[in-house]
């Protein structure tokens, strides 16, 4: 018998928890307060997203506890939210300092600009975000079904305009960070509020998004944050030494469920052009559309790319247009020729210098004489800079003085910190999710098993005179493609508006080696 098209769909789970979480207060305090247990219950589980942070276990270790009856080795991870990348000094000690002090020692620098800790146990996870709270950045919507950290280009050497790109992605976090008090009610100790008293939600609503909401601007001719796979994007129209206004992309995302076939990669449309100060309400009220239209039974299904996908992109774009009360104008011409990062020293705009770092896998520590780690830590503390996380997981070092330089090359010098103009362009372009051992979602190696192919493939490629070649292998653990696989010349392909996924089990080595084979390099 086939289902009635007019009756409701029946909601995810996820929609009930959120409905009587009571904006997303849930039972969290009751839970960390139970020291029985280093987990807390599924439903919290859920809800700590939305203030950054994942319950996880040492898949390494479950065999072993589960032969001894023991419970999982669970701990936390916890996201924080750097607008645009930018962080102070200040805030890079900070973060540093806690990743040794209640983490696993490692920093792990994300592919949308954020700062993660691993390995934070339960009983130190409130002082933890506390003390993230204290540095002025804070984790609340870091996770969770909700506009996720804002991107924006991270090589202010390029362009006199990134200033105008980090205000938006700044000025766009801010509006659309949700509300709720129940933040600082749980990590900060604030007072609940009065009973009585009017709790809203004026952009999000009780339930929020149906899944989460990603959203970066960039500037031609460098797409360092891959624009084109964010739900909403922002490309800035350079005019007369300014950012004349904005084309909208609308409709990317990157993540798929292996074995469903109605999921899948998608890049974004572009819809449109706005003026800068028009941007933050294309914004708010694209976010809106997903909430009132998103598939809310199926969470699989619940992005705002398949909303575009199953509605039409001339549907969304009457739909903004009606919402916004104007209409978009048509969308400015632009072109992209890379997505990597510069390394090395480059001047800005106002003559100070900065440095782009090489960071594996976005994951810094101190490991067998390489002490970057240690390094930046020591930079932070002795020279005037500011700290730019990019999108390919990597740092910049920047608003350096001509005299600071040789300081920043010593301290690099003496604790062992590779040069990027020693390493291969493939390596320097690479980019890896965590996987395994603490994502729930892995089924293979990623982060730790990257390393060990790089040596391998920079030895097929030196003997192929391609060393220097700049070609971007991307590295994940499953098909969601938090690595962005899908967007390398080595991790996927793609074809019209759909990407196209290498097929699951395909060996990274194989795909490299056939794409070398098939290089129109010289």
């Amino acid at each position: 018998m086939s289902p009635d098209p007019d009756k409701p769909k029946r909601l995810s789970k996820n929609e009930s928890i959120k409905e009587e979480s009571d904006f997303l207060r849930g039972t969290i305090a009751e839970s960390l307060a139970d020291d029985s247990t280093g987990a807390i219950p599924a439903n919290d589980a859920q809800l700590t997203k939305f203030h950054g942070t994942y319950l996880q276990d040492d898949r390494d270790k479950r065999k072993e506890l589960l032969k001894e009856r023991k419970e999982k080795a669970f701990s936390f991870m916890i996201r924080i939210r750097v607008p645009g990348g930018v962080c102070t000094r200040a805030q890079w000690i900070g973060i540093d300092e806690l990743s040794d002090k209640f983490a696993d020692g490692t920093l792990k620098l994300t592919t949308r600009q954020a700062f993660q800790l691993h390995g934070v146990l339960k009983g130190n996870l409130k002082q933890t975000m506390k003390e993230i709270n204290d540095t002025l950045l804070d984790t609340l919507a870091a996770c969770g079904d909700v506009n996720r950290n804002v991107m924006s280009p991270s090589n202010p050497f390029e362009s006199g305009l990134h200033a105008e790109a980090l205000s938006l992605a700044q000025k766009i976090h801010d509006h659309l960070t949700p509300s709720t008090s129940a933040y600082a009610e749980n990590w900060l100790d604030e007072e609940k509020i009065a009973v009585g008293e009017e709790v809203v939600e004026p952009i999000y609503g009780k339930t929020y998004l149906p899944r989460k909401f990603k959203i970066a601007a960039a500037l031609p001719p460098r797409n360092d944050v891959d624009v084109f796979s964010n739900c909403l994007g922002f490309v800035g129209i350079p005019e007369e030494g300014r950012v004349a206004g904005y084309n909208v992309l609308v409709g990317g995302g990157l993540g798929m469920t292996h074995g469903k076939t109605t999921t899948f990669p998608r890049l974004a449309d572009v819809i449109g052009f706005c003026s800068p100060d028009q941007a933050v309400q294309v914004a708010e009220e694209v976010v809106k559309i997903q909430r009132d239209h998103g598939d809310r039974s199926d969470r699989r299904h619940a992005r705002l790319k398949y909303t575009i996908e199953d509605l039409g992109v001339d549907w969304f774009k009457r739909e903004l247009n009606d919402r916004l009360g104007w209409s978009l104008e048509e969308p400015r011409k632009f072109s992209f020729d890379s997505t990597t990062d510069r390394y090395g020293w480059s001047e800005d705009q106002d003559g100070k210098w900065a440095f782009g770092l090489f960071v594996q896998g976005g994951c810094l520590r101190d490991h067998e004489g390489e002490n970057a780690k240690k390094a930046i830590r020591t930079v932070a503390n002795e020279v005037e800079c500011e700290f730019r996380l990019t999108a390919n997981q990597n740092l910049v070092i920047a608003r350096v003085s001509y005299e600071d330089k040789v300081k920043v090359e010593t301290i690099f010098k003496e604790n062992g910190v590779s040069w990027p103009g020693s390493l291969s362009g493939l390596r320097l372009n690479s980019i890896s999710c965590t996987a395994l051992p603490t994502c729930s979602l892995a089924m293979a190696e990623s982060e730790r098993y990257l390393p060990s192919l790089m040596d391998e493939l920079d030895e097929m490629l030196s003997g192929l005179g391609l060393k220097e070649e700049s070609i971007a292998i991307r590295s994940t653990g499953c098909p969601n493609g938090c690595g962005r696989p899908y967007l390398g010349e080595i991790g996927g392909g793609k074809s019209s508006g759909q990407i196209q996924p290498i097929p699951w089990g395909w060996s990274l080595r194989h795909a490299t080696e056939q794409a070398l084979q098939t290089s129109h390099h010289p």
